[in-house]
């Protein structure tokens, strides 16, 4: 038996069958928009949607840990709540299934064809959404090379005894084949991956299909490792989520190991007269489909008992309007009101992200800076939906003087959206300072706390300014932005003369006067927005 023959034809056409998978999957991504994540963030408000959305995400990434991962990195961030991402995370497992029905479909022998035509599309024709499907046809076509491949290097493994004996063993063993399965699946990162490999195994009468299903329940608990491995160092939510994927799988896969030979009989009643690839994808299809019927009433439950698993204080952000209701719309001063609470919401979040990069520069805490980019997220979104409104306000009419009004503070919106533009480009020059170790003297240290500080006065007076009508407040923030102005031309020399003196690098250089640059113009914004009320009461 020549096993390098084996070894390089099974580990050469798992590559290539993975490769499929991925090229198949970029190529599934680029026609449909590549808009998956946002599709996660807004269609997840109720754990059913937020199962279709899940199993439609998969079904276009081929990957139940990429969308895993993704609803992972999205509750991180404060875009979804733990109880969306748990409706997300189980129409996942729904999804992937789509692959072992794809590996059911025995066509190997049309797999160089299939390369061919999606050849064809990818270098002789130049449109954008052609070479998209030549994508998704070479990747499909890939992904059954590589099958086939994986298949002629495994069948001479049918005459070792010692390999023909384990997989006997496995259909009077399901523990061990749970074990293998779940083994396996973490090690190669790819649920679709073993699943396959399993249907091939299977096809070559190497594993008979009661011997299979254990290994394809511990599949399912394997494909948890990829979240897992998201989650670390990620927030609590973030952790809970990984935890509800682990437990969601771990308790599916154990009861119906527990029901083996009953859902055996299921699977050869469905799936009488159909090859055996095809069998697998219908006991995959039938156990997360099963599965997710089972826990989608229990999610909060499940939100329960990871909450008390991973303890810990959670802040999460409220990424929504809070105050903006289409139905006041009929109304428009009320819902210009409405408006308003909701511009100063928005005000509040930019000023406590600029503290938040803040404290980052100078406490470093990683924490901190996700949290002051997951405020500019908020910041982001409440600006589209807040844009939105005030232009549906505008076309349901208002008065001469309404609209005026309504303009100005139409205008606000973007000036506290570029306060907080400017609290992200803060945090990420202090990543940049954090990972290229960059060094400030006390002197640029004291400087930079001196005129972080009174940028934040800037905003805290213009936003009280705004909220109350304070004229006095207003003439504050015009005084602290000439002091601003003067701070940052001052400082900029003294930089310089220090960069002469060789006291600081050019690298804090660079990321000091950038900093002192953003401050300045969080000073301008704060202006625009005093002398918005000046001009209202005037």
């Amino acid at each position: 038996m020549d096993w390098q023959d084996i070894l390089f034809k099974f580990i050469g056409g798992l590559g290539i069958f993975l490769f499929g998978i991925k090229y198949m999957s970029d190529g599934l991504q680029k026609s449909a928009g590549d808009k998956m994540r946002g599709l996660l963030a807004k269609y997840t408000s109720n754990p059913v949607l937020g199962v279709l959305v899940g199993i439609g995400v998969t079904i276009l990434i081929q990957s139940s840990s990429g969308t895993t991962v993704m609803a992972i990195g999205l509750v991180n961030a404060g875009l979804m709540t733990l109880r969306q991402a748990i409706g997300v995370v189980m129409g996942a497992n729904i999804g992937t299934t789509m692959t072992a029905f794809i590996v059911g479909i025995k066509i190997e022998e049309y797999a160089l064809p299939i390369i061919a035509l999606g050849g064809f599309f990818l270098f002789f024709l130049s449109k954008k959404t052609y070479q998209y499907i030549g994508q998704i046809i070479f990747g499909f076509g890939t992904l059954f090379l590589g099958l086939s491949t994986m298949s002629d290097g495994m069948k001479p493994l049918r005459e070792l005894p010692a390999f023909t004996d384990f997989m006997i063993n496995l259909a009077d063993q399901p523990a061990l084949g749970l074990l293998v399965g779940t083994v396996f699946t973490a090690i190669v990162q790819s649920s679709s991956a073993t699943i396959g490999i399993l249907q091939t195994i299977a096809d070559e009468g190497m594993v008979s299909l009661i011997g299979a299903l254990p290994i394809l329940f511990g599949d399912n608990i394997g494909t948890t490792i990829t979240a897992v491995l998201a989650s670390i160092g990620a927030t609590v939510a973030a952790k809970r989520t990984a935890l509800v994927h682990v437990i969601f799988n771990v308790i599916g896969a154990v009861i119906f190991t527990l029901l083996l030979h009953p859902v055996h009989s299921l699977i050869m009643w469905i799936g009488e007269g159909v090859n055996i690839r095809m069998q697998i994808a219908y006991a995959h299809g039938i156990f997360n489909s099963l599965n997710t019927l089972i826990f989608l009433p229990l999610i909060p439950v499940l939100a329960w008992i990871v909450t008390k698993v991973i303890p810990g204080n959670m802040y999460e952000l409220e990424f929504k309007p809070k105050y903006l209701d289409d139905r006041l719309l009929a109304t428009p001063n009320v819902a210009l009101g409405q408006a308003q609470h909701e511009i100063l919401r928005m005000g509040q979040y930019a000023r406590e992200a600029l503290n938040d990069a803040s404290d980052f520069f100078f406490e470093r805490d990683p924490k901190v800076g996700e949290l002051a980019l997951q405020k500019e997220e908020l910041i982001n979104e409440l600006n589209r939906k807040i844009t939105d409104y005030m232009v549906k306000i505008h076309q349901s009419g208002l008065s001469e003087a309404e609209s005026e009004k309504a303009t100005g503070w139409f205008q606000l919106v973007n000036d506290i959206e570029r306060i907080g533009d400017h609290a992200e480009n803060v945090v990420e020059l202090s990543e940049f300072s954090i990972n290229n170790k960059v060094e400030f003297s006390s002197e640029a240290e004291r400087e930079l706390k001196e005129m972080l500080s009174l940028a934040d006065k800037a905003v805290e007076r213009a936003l009280y300014a705004l909220e109350h009508n304070d004229l006095k407040a207003a003439e504050e923030v015009l005084s602290y932005e000439l002091e601003l102005d003067e701070l940052e031309v001052r400082f900029r020399k003294s930089h310089i003369q220090r960069l002469n003196q060789n006291l600081c690098s050019g690298n804090s250089g660079a990321v000091y006067l950038d900093i002192l640059s953003n401050l300045e113009r969080i000073g301008d914004h704060s202006k625009n927005i005093a002398q918005f009320v000046q001009h209202e009461e005037a």
